[in-house]
């Protein structure tokens, strides 16, 4: 899809308090007829401990103890992969043995923990929690009390993100005897499908990138990930063609590890730059190409037609049949995606709804090629959209209920954030924010589509994740300070460090300010002339880049991130002296100012001289803290700061 082309928190230093920024709270519709929400996501201690925050969740006053060993008594079919997270968080959290038990020998001095089945609904009910009758898919149940542990899930994909739950739940790398706080949990998504798209232009992510990126989603319970790279030619220009057997079992390799971790691995063949939309044999080529898919795993395929011209055809005989306009257009795509679905979708049992990009997938207007769409393409085809707008700043819910009246079709939304193709000299580290509570509930579901670089992405997306599963209670800002905590491991220096590097790369089409934190810090000092609380924020964000190269987890974030790293620690250094130019002026010490003035430009020089190279060789400048860190650099070599 183009992009426009031309178009618990930790603080960031000593003297630098967070700004009360909006987030976006409040009620949306999406919950189960007969929950009363009175629990729903209270800021309990257990509460605070999981990203998403559940629906519901409330702390007990008991606690339990992670015995040396540990009886797991697991109800008949339960899913192997939820077992597995389990058994994993259990030993991580001190367990030495997990041990299979039937529920006759449960209890015995153990930690015992029932998965699913009759001893889950018991074991749910003694400690006073509801069990899953009425939760919507993917809904789930846990409760932890005493001496024991349940969860249940309304289908596997819920009892693997209940297992999820527990494993944020538990202690982590720590002896047997750990004690862990009592806890109900009551817990459903606000959507269906949630999720990535990889959809961007430029440097296509690594395989290794995206088999991380679904361990990603899985620990977020996001389910979707859309494959639709630009680099792939055999989704674009050879679609037609069959894959190589290197390339196709390598696509087989994500479908395996989507499908153990509860992600919908999503195919979308895009043939709008060459399709003829009457052509029998093309039909036949597409729903062959999908066919070979079909056979190493994928359920669920899309077909795009965004990024092409409707207004002039690919082969003559489309002219003759359909004529002209974009009311022909829109009826000769849903000829081609009716035929997919029924002669491919509809006969592969398990198959999921079609997905579709339209030419038209920016606005609102009433046009005759929405209308021919809404008409003509079968009713369960899913149409995905961005908004009012290719980056739609806001999304409210009368917006997304006006496009599944205009398109008429359930609606699935394609969000360009925090997608950087269209400005690579920006990373986008700020939180998802302007989308209103209520809608997802209007939606068949939100994808994301991320930036070039993968592990960066993850902090804009783990704020996505939250938004998707709990819009209610979202707040942008709490969700961006819980990523940047797990991303830094839990280390507060590395999440001081991160917090404040991302801070300088946060403006977007989404989040207008640049450098909110920042910003405040230099607006107290521009009030109250104190030099000593801004030079430890300047110093801070000058350490920050070193920070994390030497400790953050992700060490492919520093790596992606390098020149936006090396840019800010030169910024800082140039803001501090400017900061020391500043109080030389106002203090009269003219030969200090004028050394100051001096080497001051030199450093502006090199901080504007760090780039990132996109994948056809281009240097592309990079900026950091752009319209605040120059500014006030600007402002001092001008004298402006002394006033």
């Amino acid at each position: 899809m183009h992009r426009t082309r031309t178009a618990a928190t930790t603080g960031l230093a000593v003297a630098l308090a967070v700004l009360p920024l909006a987030g976006m709270t409040g009620p949306s519709g999406a919950a189960p007829a007969h929950e009363s929400g009175g629990d729903r996501a209270r800021p309990t201690a257990s509460a605070a401990a999981l990203s998403p925050v559940p629906q519901s969740v409330h702390d007990r006053s008991d606690h339990l103890t992670v015995t040396r060993t540990v009886a797991l008594v697991a109800g008949p079919g339960t899913d192997a992969p939820a077992l597995a997270l389990v058994t994993r968080a259990l030993k991580d959290a001190g367990a030495e043995r997990v041990v299979r038990a039937g529920h006759a020998a449960a209890g015995g001095g153990r930690l015992t923990v029932y998965v699913d089945g009759a001893g889950a609904e018991h074991a749910l009910a003694e400690l006073g929690a509801r069990g899953t009758a009425g939760l919507p898919a993917e809904g789930y149940a846990l409760a932890a009390g005493r001496d024991r542990i349940a969860l249940a899930g309304k289908d596997a994909t819920g009892t693997y993100y209940a297992a999820q739950t527990l494993n944020q739940l538990l202690p982590h790398r720590t002896r047997p005897g750990a004690r862990m706080r009592g806890t109900v949990v009551r817990d459903w998504p606000a959507t269906a499908l949630r999720g990535v798209i990889e959809g961007f232009y430029g440097t296509p992510w690594s395989h290794a990138a995206r088999l991380d990126q679904l361990d990603f989603a899985a620990r977020h319970k996001m389910n979707i990930y859309v494959y639709s790279p630009k680099d792939d030619a055999y989704l674009r220009e050879k679609w037609r063609d069959p894959y190589p057997a290197a390339q196709l079992n390598r696509i087989q390799e994500l479908v395996d590890r989507a499908r153990a971790r509860h992600v919908e691995f999503t195919y979308a063949l895009s043939p709008g730059l060459s399709v003829c939309y009457s052509s029998d044999a093309d039909v036949k080529a597409l729903t062959a190409k999908f066919a070979t898919l079909w056979d190493i795993g994928v359920r669920t395929f899309a077909v795009p037609l965004d990024d092409i011209s409707y207004t002039k055809w690919n082969c003559a005989a489309d002219k003759a049949k359909f004529g002209t306009g974009g009311g022909a257009a829109g009826t000769a795509q849903a000829q081609l995606l009716n035929r997919v679905n029924r002669e491919f979708i509809a006969r592969h049992r398990g198959a999921r709804p079609l997905q579709m990009v339209p030419t038209e997938y920016y606005d609102l207007k009433a046009t005759p090629y929405k209308a021919a769409l809404a008409a003509k393409l079968d009713a369960d085809v899913l149409v995905e959209w961005t908004g009012v707008g290719v980056l739609a700043p806001t999304m409210t819910v009368a917006q997304a209920k006006q496009a599944r009246q205009v398109f008429g079709h359930p609606i699935l939304v394609w969000d360009n954030y925090p997608v950087n193709d269209y400005v690579s000299k920006r990373l986008m580290l700020g939180p998802f924010n302007g989308r209103a509570p209520g809608v997802p509930a209007q939606l068949a579901g939100l994808t994301a589509n991320p930036m070039i670089q993968p592990a960066a992405s993850k902090l804009a997306l783990a704020t996505v994740a939250d938004y998707t599963w709990n819009d209610r209670t979202y707040d942008a800002r709490a969700s961006w300070g819980a990523a940047i905590e797990e991303l830094a491991g839990g280390d507060a220096r590395t999440a001081r460090a991160l917090r404040a590097f991302a801070d300088v790369n946060y403006t977007s089409a989404i989040n207008p300010r640049q450098a909110p934190e920042l910003s405040a810090a230099l607006d107290r000092f521009r009030k109250d002339g104190r030099a000593r609380p801004l030079d430890a924020v300047l110093s801070a964000l000058r350490d920050a880049p070193g920070v994390l190269r030497d400790r953050l987890p992700d060490r492919d974030f520093a790596r992606e991130s390098a020149p936006w790293l090396d840019a800010t620690r030169a910024w800082a250094v140039a803001a501090r002296d400017a900061l020391r130019l500043i109080v030389a002026d106002r203090s009269g010490d003219a030969a200090t100012a004028r050394q100051l003035r001096a080497g001051i430009p030199g450093l502006v020089t090199k901080a504007k001289s760090y780039v990132y190279v996109d994948m056809k060789g281009k240097r592309i400048p990079v900026v950091v803290g752009d319209g605040v860190l120059d500014t006030f650099v600007a402002d001092a070599l001008a004298g402006r700061g002394a006033q």
